[in-house]
């Protein structure tokens, strides 16, 4: 079958997913993809995030190798328009005259920006908000403006605000409506809103008419209003509303919608049998949709029709829970109280700017619609309420009412839900596919996300994830709880809170005070890390070297022939020549095997036990010191040459990369974890891909945390932007201290984010604004660290009994006669099994 589909947007996309996830392998589909834009689909959601250092890779939603995996079967035409279509014929023809056929045919184009008829609109540097290429322009016109201007104070309206205030204009907002996300909230609602809007330093101006725009005296334009006031700004962003993009269906005699739209039935076909229409573009029942949810709902049944399942799309549900500019803001089912005999409640704390309303029916039992500003917690709980059509509690009001001290707040018990109740509307997923999950083993909340996809677009609905998986871990009968081990009823949270607040200092006491038995292989290097970063004593002392493992008890990385590597600390990837020479003059004399690494260090491999403290003192002769390599600890600060030698540089990336891996080097932490740091947005630091990375700007430094490589790669967030040097030691000590005291065994940052339920808000409060009111300790904490740090290496040498450890046999001073080295490329390396058969190997170690 030959599927033409129009647009490459992410329900285009999703479309492609869907297709290909559920077709049988021998399916036959050819699918030609025309995509108007320069690149494949990206998320349109998150795209303020541009504005803040997230790339346009990096909003891709194509997974890699996805059009590679499926060669033969799609094939994506980027910059490809699509200029008619002739339904006989059932071609389509292309902007550079290209005919292509189809058996079925699919509308995925989307909507375009309404921009009203304004005399003036054409002029330079203005824009609208709906593309990556749309963005680029605005930032180049940002960099040398000073004001900015949104038209629309809808949810466009303002994350396109967010936006302009990112690139730190003077911000204004005009909305021709009385209040701002008129559709989604009312009059109360929508003056909390602006209040908070206005203290983030946006300023709103409502029921403005705009006339025309003209030159202005004190900035480049000027709006002038139907009341006789006028704003002056540089740049001007239309963000009106969405119309959908339905000219190319319209020329070619497909029906519309009464308010536009291609007209599409439950099966998402439109008037003719072979072309079905989806997103923004489609209308069903007169109504067209300008949310994700209900346009990747609509991609699921046309990929599933033409596989040959049934389904129906029943309409959508436009409940939306967003956070704008950081205010939680939500609007569920019938916020506005339209329904006929409908009651509302509404709780308003000016002090706090929160508002709450809910619509419940003439007979106060069912929940029809509900308003949250400011506080958005009960928004899941609420809308499976309104979803499930579920009995509300005897006193509705307390759903939304502050909690009384010793008194409990209704809320929704999970297991009142059906299994078929959606939690996660963005990816279709039911309370039965999560259950299924937890049943097939999926017992932590990034499990869940991998799996069943929960949580994975606007994460609003994890915490209703997280408990409905707790939920049936607990009816299957599976312990629901963090033990670290049959040894210690704790988590690993919870061993550094007895750890720290009673002053262990040895596994044996809190073995003897909190644990039982003897301990195992789990326990120990936990409770030795604890010990390490809490207090910071070398860890190869007498009370402490028995809990290590391997690579910490020797100081190095074993590796795959039971030799050791060895890498010396190289800050900021920063060494003299001398330097150099020294490490080469080490590798040459005990002939090992060098490699400069992924962190910019030099790594020597082939170092035998025996050899390892002669080799230490001979670095640390040369002024080097432990890398940490082997340790959960600081291994890199990655950077690049940023101003010192670059010409792009805006920041000394080298400088502050030596400045903070003197600080942290001695850090012992849940799993191991690096830096980068980038001396201008160009990022060849890549720091954007560690545990903590850092961007100068013209403003300052930039902070990004919890990203990794790995096998599961995740990118950096942005926590703070615009810090100075000092700020950022702050927040960072503040932020690896968090993470060292909650993180679970063996955590990465990457991980312990993912399963943080408040997610990126919560770690901003903690971190940035201290909400737990730690942070104060928490930098204590580090300062305690970096005060008493000390080289491993040079304790190692330096104390006999240690010294006397690294030795390749107990009861002889011989060496290991199975550890033999091959030529290769002019260096050694392990020799195979088989080459120790039937060769005769360069060097015996």
């Amino acid at each position: 079958m030959k599927l033409i589909v129009i647009g490459h947007g992410m329900v285009g996309h999703k479309f492609l997913e869907t297709l290909f996830a559920e077709a049988k392998q021998d399916a036959h589909f050819h699918v030609t993809v025309l995509c108007e834009e320069p690149r494949p689909a990206y998320d349109r959601v998150h795209l303020s995030s541009f504005f803040s250092g997230t790339t346009a890779d990096q909003l891709s939603l194509v997974a890699p190798g996805f059009f590679e995996q499926h060669a033969g079967q799609v094939d994506l035409k980027l910059n490809a328009q699509a200029v008619a279509v002739d339904r006989d014929a059932k071609t389509v023809t292309l902007a550079d005259g290209a005919v292509l056929s189809y058996d079925k045919l699919v509308f995925a184009t989307g909507s375009y920006p309404f921009v009203p008829p304004v005399p003036g609109k054409e002029r330079n540097d203005i824009f609208v908000y709906r593309t990556i290429e749309d963005l680029e322009k605005m930032t180049e016109c940002g960099a040398r403006s000073k004001s900015g201007v949104v038209v629309g104070g809808g949810l466009l309206g303002l994350e396109c605000a967010k936006a302009l205030r990112d690139m730190h204009l003077d911000t204004h907002v005009v909305e021709f409506a009385p209040r701002l996300m008129a559709v989604q909230v009312d009059d109360l609602g929508g003056r909390v809103l602006r209040r908070k809007i206005e203290e983030l330093g946006v300023n709103v101006h409502t029921q403005k008419n705009t006339l025309q725009i003209v030159a202005g005296e004190s900035a480049t334009h000027r709006m002038e209003f139907a009341d006789g006031s006028f704003l002056e700004a540089d740049m001007i962003v239309f963000s009106a509303g969405i119309r959908p993009r339905d000219e190319l269906a319209k020329a070619s005699g497909l029906a519309l919608g009464p308010r536009g739209g291609i007209a599409i039935d439950d099966a998402c076909l439109a008037s003719d049998p072979h072309i079905y229409a989806i997103g923004e573009c489609a209308s069903w029942g007169g109504q067209t949709f300008g949310l994700v949810a209900p346009g990747y709902e609509m991609a699921r049944i046309v990929a599933r029709a033409l596989i040959g399942q049934e389904a129906a799309f029943a309409g959508a549900d436009m409940s939306t829970k967003l956070k704008l500019m950081g205010v939680d803001v939500a609007s569920i089912g019938d916020a506005h109280g339209n329904t006929p005999g409908s009651r509302s409640f509404q709780f308003t704390d000016e002090r706090k700017q929160v508002y709450k309303k809910i619509v419940v029916s003439d007979c106060g039992k069912k929940l029809l619609g509900a308003v949250l500003i400011g506080d958005a917690a009960e928004y899941g709980s609420l809308l499976q309420m309104m979803l499930n059509d579920m009995e509300l509690p005897e006193s509705p009001e307390f759903l939304i009412l502050p909690q009384l001290e010793g008194g409990a707040r209704p809320a929704l018990g999970v297991d009142a839900l059906p299994a078929s109740a959606q939690v996660c509307s963005c990816n279709a997923v039911t309370k039965g596919v999560i259950a299924d999950a937890v049943l097939g083993g999926a017992c932590d909340i990034g499990a869940i996300k991998s799996c069943t996809n929960a949580g994975t677009s606007c994460g609003g609905c994890v915490p209703l994830v997280t408990q409905i998986m707790k939920s049936e871990m607990a009816k299957a009968g599976m312990a629901v709880n963090n033990h670290l081990c049959e040894h210690f009823p704790y988590s690993r949270q919870e061993l550094h809170h007895l750890i720290r607040v009673g002053g262990i200092k040895s596994f044996a006491e809190l073995l003897h005070k909190h644990g039982t038995g003897l301990g195992c292989d789990i326990c120990k290097p936990v409770a030795a890390n604890i010990l390490a970063s809490t207090w910071n004593d070398f860890v190869l002392k007498p009370q402490h070297a028995s809990l290590q493992d391997s690579n910490d008890y020797f100081l190095g990385n074993i590796q795959k022939d039971g030799t050791y590597s060895v890498v010396p600390r190289m800050p900021g990837g920063e060494v003299t020549p001398d330097g150099l020479i020294a490490v080469g003059a080490v590798a040459k004399k005990y002939g090992l095997y060098t490699k400069i690494t992924g962190g910019q260090r030099v790594d020597l491999f082939g170092a035998r036990v025996d050899q390892l403290p002669a080799i230490w003192e001979e670095l640390i002769a040369a002024g080097f010191e432990s890398g940490h390599a082997y340790g959960k600890s600081l291994r890199t600060v990655k950077s690049c040459v940023g101003s010192t030698w670059c010409r792009y540089g805006v920041g000394d990336s080298v400088g502050f990369a030596i400045a903070l891996e003197n600080r942290y080097k001695g850090l012992r932490a849940p799993h191991k974890i690096k830096f980068g740091v980038s001396g201008c947005t160009r990022e060849c630091a890549e720091a954007q891909g560690k545990d903590v990375g850092l961007i100068a700007t013209e403003k300052g430094w930039n902070l990004y945390v919890c990203g990794n490589g790995g096998m599961k790669p995740r990118h950096a967030e942005l926590i703070a932007s615009d810090l100075d040097e000092a700020a950022v030691v702050k927040l960072v000590d503040r932020f690896l201290m968090f993470y060292v005291r909650t993180a679970d065994r063996l955590q990465r940052t990457s991980t312990w984010r993912e399963n943080l339920e408040g997610g990126l808000d919560y770690l901003k409060q903690v971190v940035v604004d201290d909400r737990l009111g730690i942070a104060a300790e928490l930098e204590a904490d580090m300062q305690r660290v970096v005060d008493t740090y000390a080289d491993e290496w040079k304790n190692a040498v330096e104390d006999p009994a240690v010294r006397q450890r690294f030795r390749s046999f107990v009861n002889t001073e011989g060496t290991d006669d199975n550890v033999v080295f091959m030529a290769e490329r002019g260096q050694i390396r392990p020799a195979t099994i088989e080459e120790r058969r039937r060769t005769i190997p360069i060097a015996v170690a």
